[in-house]
């Protein structure tokens, strides 16, 4: 991903039965940029040769340019001769191996530029010069991606002799990516609406079946108005997954969460949408709890450009996960369990939910999904679908609760006291 600022993260939990899973929301990982330092000083020695040579920088971006073009020839010798051959062999090996990771991912762009000045490092013996540069990868997935995205790498580079090579992708910025394929081997289904990737073929298998589906039964509420596409990737260790999603983002537990490397609500451009899902969780549920979390998590995706930061998250994550539960042919009272309990025993909600309360833990957590689905699924009854969904457009769009709470009333006819005693005195039935 680019570095960005970021839009704050969302989690939730997802109840079936006696199962329970996070549902994460949305999420826009914000990747702060280091501060340049000077270049170090350049290596005594090889005088002569070093005046002969190009600049470091100039070296390293045609390194870079090959490596590219090495992966899209499918040329493996190409590849590894960009790569330190005085390295640790583990380095090589797993470079090999990331090479033929990448060719079986279906990549419509693929490319490298340096960013910014050079780093400080550490020595590397034996090397007569180094270049340690934050990288940026730019990609696109085929059949995912309408417009490339980019994300930071962090490397090492050094020559040996007239050679420049790759000695090391890690430990050389803080915020360095790492895609599916530096986790290992890398399983891929394409399906008509978007691609799964992932390194468990059965999981892989798993999802890629529901993937039209669940895009298809999105659209059918949210609109056409959307890439209608959707890349899903399904890490295969909590390391990965934190890579994917952001070291800040609380991962124990999560089944699913959609992220954006970058999402401008002014232009509606938004790059690297994804649905990252945890195969530790998802195994675990049955196919109508992963029907539930895909539709949730691709809402999230299909609604990213129109949703701004800041606005109501009784909405945000009301309206994903009505769409989500929309076809799980469960009850209401199943849906909400702990809101049903709680209504039963000391009566409706007291105030809508708020965004703090999303940030919590545990049941709590747990009651305040329930109470953002409870409402808007109320909504839904009393407005429609297509002026839910005109509703969800106008309240992600608030920036203030004044707008949120204009939005409401021009389209309901209500104040948010008033939906919350129509709401709460509606429970008893509906909750039945």
């Amino acid at each position: 991903m680019r570095a960005v600022s970021s839009t704050g993260k969302a989690r939730g939990w997802l109840v079936l039965a006696a199962s329970a899973a996070v549902l994460g929301g949305l999420a826009l990982v914000g990747l702060p940029s280091p501060a340049p330092v000077e270049p170090p000083p350049a290596p005594a020695g090889h005088a002569g040769l070093a005046a002969r040579l190009p600049a470091p920088e100039m070296a390293v971006r045609d390194l870079l340019t090959r490596r590219e073009e090495s992966i899209r020839d499918g040329d493996e010798a190409a590849f590894a001769a960009t790569v330190d051959p005085e390295a640790p062999a583990e380095f090589q090996q797993r470079q090999v191996q990331l090479f033929h990771n990448l060719r079986s991912v279906p990549l419509s762009s693929f490319g490298y530029r340096l960013d910014g000045a050079p780093l400080a490092h550490a020595p590397v013996p034996a090397a007569d010069e180094v270049l340690a540069s934050r990288v940026v990868l730019r990609y696109a997935l085929s059949g995912a991606d309408s417009v490339p995205t980019q994300r930071p790498l962090g490397y090492l580079f050094v020559r040996r002799g007239a050679s420049w090579y790759l000695s090391a992708d890690t430990g050389v910025v803080p915020d360095a990516w790492r895609g599916p394929w530096d986790f290992g081997r890398v399983e891929v289904r394409r399906t008509d609406r978007g691609v799964v990737v992932g390194h468990d073929a059965a999981a892989v298998d798993r999802i890629a079946e529901q993937l039209d589906a669940s895009v298809a039964d999105v659209t059918e509420v949210w609109g056409s108005g959307w890439a209608q596409r959707v890349g899903v990737l399904v890490p295969g260790s909590p390391e990965e997954l934190r890579s994917l999603v952001g070291p800040e983002f609380a991962v124990d537990g999560i089944a699913g969460v959609a992220i954006a490397d970058l999402v401008d609500t002014r232009t509606r451009r938004v790059e690297g949408a994804r649905v990252v899902l945890s195969p530790s969780t998802t195994e675990q549920l049955s196919g109508v709890a992963l029907g539930v979390v895909l539709r949730h998590e691709i809402t999230h995706v299909a609604a990213r450009a129109v949703t701004a930061d800041g606005a109501p998250m009784w909405m945000l994550e009301g309206y994903p996960d009505y769409i989500g539960y929309r076809k799980s042919g469960l009850a209401p009272r199943d849906v909400a369990p702990d809101l049903a309990r709680s209504v039963r025993e000391v009566g409706p909600p007291l105030r809508l939910p708020t965004n703090t309360e999303f940030h919590q833990a545990g049941r709590r957590l747990d009651l305040a999904y329930q109470q953002s689905w409870s409402v808007v699924h109320f909504l839904a009854q009393r407005l429609g679908e297509p002026g839910l969904t005109q509703l969800y457009r106008r309240i992600a769009m608030a920036t203030s609760p004044d707008e949120a709470e204009a939005a409401l009333h021009e389209s309901t006819g209500m104040t948010s006291p008033q939906l919350l005693a129509a709401w709460g005195a509606d429970l008893p039935r509906s909750l039945a």
